[in-house]
Parts: structure tokens; C-alpha cells; sequence
């Protein structure tokens, strides 16, 4: 996903975001220890997802307190 969509989210999209993001990266550390994951990059594309879904909500409850 693009950072530019993500910060045109709300907070409550973000987090529905890093919700199922997060159950994604459980699955897929679950098919590589039972050695049945077939794309390795996926792991690291949806840690990357999880950083930038986070650096955005960080941004968005700064701004907040900032104004």
C-alpha cells in the first residue's frame, strides 16, 4: 500500500489496517516454520506494511496534540 493512501486514512482504518496486517505476517511466520511458504519476500513486504502503517498513525496522533 502507498503511504500517500495510508495517510489519507482515518485512525480507525489504520488500525483495522495493522489488524489484519499484522494476522498476515502471523501466517506467514507460521508457513515458514512448517516449510510450506513459497514467496519469502512476503514477510519482509508485510513487515515494511506494519512500519509504515505505524509511522503514519505516530504522525497523525502528533499533528493531533501539535494543533
Amino acid at each position: 500500500m502507498n503511504v500517500n493512501e495510508m495517510k489519507s486514512k482515518t485512525t480507525v482504518e489504520l488500525n483495522e489496517e495493522l489488524k489484519n496486517l499484522l494476522q498476515e505476517q502471523f501466517n506467514l511466520r507460521m508457513q515458514k516454520g512448517m516449510g510450506q511458504m513459497t514467496d519469502v519476500n512476503e514477510l519482509r513486504r508485510v513487515r515494511r506494511d506494519i512500519a509504515r502503517v505505524k509511522t503514519v498513525m505516530t504522525e497523525k496522533s502528533t499533528e493531533g496534540n501539535a494543533a
